[in-house]
């Protein structure tokens, strides 16, 4: 935003960009051709099969079988991304090290890989007789087509979320914050828990829902290593596809709605806890 003086000595903001009117209905304009309509076909193709047939869908035995194991395996990635992600994020911030910058641009593989390309590629590392799995399966543990091997590929293809979400919120905390606490006698790991995890917990929140949320629907670095094996390893994505293939459509966007619900309210308590998390702070 630029600023112009008038003749009476007056002060009047110019914007760069066109004006509040054309800028924000460009925006409803994107929010509604590109994520609204889209959602409300979802919803009202979902309801086309009334009430109980819409129970039915979504409590049959293979569909609650398929929310088991998606909501597990995201659970378990999310989990394991939740302290990688922030252990990742700590040493690209805090340490400089010979191939810095190829690690930091490594991260981003996962999303610009193709999804059905990394699952092809974790399925031959965990197979018997791959790197990984010719290691792993002599000692007893199986990857390939469990519920590991689906959690191991949510796991790589949400990554991303919490280390890019908490490394710039950590670039932005001063180092003499951190010093003032040590002068004070702070220990290490107080000094982390009392100052530093405060100031991103709102980020890291942020990272672990959008990651969550995207464990929801991944599908294509899955199907691979899972084995898409009836009420043990298949997803909830893989049976809105099957559904899909029978042309079943009201019963494969009933299973949508479902999953999308899921994602909505990790994301709405994500906020809800920041929310907290900012008010908290100020009453501090």
């Amino acid at each position: 935003m630029s600023h112009s003086v008038k003749h009476d000595g007056s002060i009047v903001a110019r914007h760069v960009l066109p004006g509040f009117g054309l800028t924000m209905g460009a925006t409803l304009l994107y929010l509604a051709v590109l994520i609204l309509l889209p959602l409300a076909a979802l919803l009202l193709k979902s309801a086309e099969v009334g009430p109980e047939r819409f129970w039915q869908i979504v409590t049959s035995p293979r569909a609650l079988a398929s929310f088991q194991i998606t909501l597990g395996a995201a659970a378990l990635a999310t989990a394991f991304n939740a302290l990688y992600g922030l252990l990742m994020a700590w040493i690209l911030v805090r340490y400089d090290f010979p191939g810095r910058r190829i690690v930091d641009a490594l991260i981003d593989i996962p999303f610009a890989l193709p999804t059905a390309v990394a699952g092809i590629a974790l399925t031959a590392l965990y197979a018997k007789n791959g790197w990984f799995g010719a290691v792993l399966e002599p000692a007893g543990i199986k990857v390939v087509y469990t519920i590991t091997g689906v959690a191991i590929a949510m796991a790589f293809t949400s990554a991303p979320f919490v280390i890019r979400t908490v490394q710039p919120v950590l670039e932005d905390i001063q180092p003499d914050v951190e010093e003032s606490a040590r002068t004070l006698g702070a220990y290490p790991f107080t000094v982390f828990r009392k100052v530093v995890f405060p100031a991103i917990l709102p980020a890291y929140l942020t990272g672990n829902a959008l990651g969550f949320a995207r464990c929801l629907g991944e599908f294509g670095a899955i199907i691979f290593i899972a084995g898409n094996l009836p009420m043990k390893t298949e997803i909830t994505a893989l049976l809105i596809f099957i559904r899909l293939e029978e042309f079943d459509y009201p019963a494969s966007a009933s299973l949508a709605v479902v999953v999308l619900a899921a994602a909505f309210v990790t994301l709405l308590l994500t906020n809800l806890l920041q929310a907290w998390h900012l008010r908290y702070n100020g009453k501090a």
